[in-house]
């Protein structure tokens, strides 16, 4: 108990970034409600915590929860995808078969099947591990441009397969799966704030899991072969074996993000399986920086609130202003944000101690 308490601390200290943008994630649905929540279209005999729960479900604050709702979904996307690329050196332009692949067994289970919503999950996990685990052993023969290529082919079979005539009754096409129906308990639309603190927790998971991954042996493996392949086949590893292992925990969390993408959305369309996904969470995954689990979330919000405000602010030129922002940052922040502030906080640190010492706030440490 004494070394518990001792090492608490430390513990917090670790996490006290982590802690803080989970403190802020709790608390905005209640801000947002007493904020920019509408106490008008409540009856007044509504008060206390009932009140406050029901303000997060009126007005600007209920579309401000959706807002992030969907940007803690494309973190989890964005971070999947970061396993491969960022901590395993592995392209692929077919990551978004499957976060398609898990929005559309979600949709069919719980629509035409009527199955559970745990139980849909649970098939949602399994499709999830056996999809990358054949994927995997077919496409991690290659590597480089072929590997990028052959992931993209993998990927362009699926989606012709959700736009095929065949399946009409069950995919619905190129229209689209809609009408999705969900338990009232933790619909989106009727219980927003259950939602959103269902959406919050499968965030919390996920991270916690992808990071201990990486900071695992096997996530050291996985980025030894990131580094040099053949280095680390010479020291023993069986490297096609991590890769896959890396493959499978990408596809898993992908396809879970996918999952609750098409409940969230009451829907999902075959526009979630086209190449266009696997570059929007490439994009997000520079943006935030590669090889870094906290700078995917970071792409991802920025991403998103980007896109929203350009397409409100200047209309359907949104898409080139978003491409000249996202060069800029290529360009001015090569490592992506929380890469480049990594990569240079040294020279920061000794700069600002520099900058110290010449206006005599600080005395320089004499050498011994």
């Amino acid at each position: 108990m004494k070394t518990l308490i001792t090492r608490l601390p430390l513990a917090l200290g670790k996490w006290k970034w982590e802690l803080a943008v989970l403190a802020v994630l709790v608390l905005f649905p209640f801000a947002a409600g007493l904020t920019i929540g509408k106490p008008d279209a409540l009856p007044p005999e509504v008060r206390g915590l009932e009140r406050l729960a029901r303000l997060t479900e009126t007005g600007p604050a209920k579309f401000w929860q959706g807002m992030v709702i969907q940007m803690l979904i494309l973190a989890v996307f964005a971070i999947s995808y970061d396993l491969l690329l960022g901590y395993t050196g592995l392209l692929s332009f077919g990551h978004a078969m499957f976060y398609g692949t898990g929005g559309y067994v979600i949709g069919i289970l719980l629509k035409h099947f009527h199955w559970p919503w745990w139980a849909a999950l649970g098939m949602v996990v399994l499709v999830a591990v056996l999809q990358s685990l054949i994927f995997g052993t077919l496409s991690l023969r290659v590597r480089g441009v072929y590997l990028a290529m052959v992931t993209l082919a993998f990927a362009e079979f699926f989606y012709i397969l959700s736009e095929a005539g065949d399946f009409r009754q069950y995919t619905g096409a190129d229209d689209g799966l809609h009408g999705i129906y969900v338990h009232p308990a933790i619909s989106p639309t009727d219980y927003r704030l259950r939602f959103y603190f269902l959406t919050l927790a499968f965030f919390v998971v996920a991270y916690l899991a992808a990071r201990r991954l990486v900071n695992s042996p096997t996530g050291r493996v996985m980025v030894a072969i990131r580094e040099n392949e053949q280095r680390a086949a010479m020291l023993g590893y069986n490297t096609f074996t991590y890769k896959l292992v890396a493959l499978i925990a990408a596809g898993l969390l992908a396809s879970l993000a996918g999952c609750f993408n098409a409940v969230y959305n009451l829907g999902v369309t075959p526009a979630v399986l086209g190449v266009g996904t696997t570059i929007d969470v490439l994009a997000m995954t520079i943006v935030g920086g590669v090889g870094t689990m906290t700078g995917p979330v970071l792409g991802a919000a920025i991403v998103h609130l980007l896109g929203y405000w350009l397409n409100r602010l200047f209309g359907p030129i949104w898409t080139l202003l978003f491409g000249a922002a996202f060069v800029l940052i290529v360009v001015f922040l090569p490592y992506g944000i929380v890469g480049t502030v990594r990569a240079r906080s040294f020279q920061w640190r000794t700069g600002w101690r520099r900058w110290m010492q010449l206006l005599g706030l600080r005395r320089e440490t004499p050498v011994r």
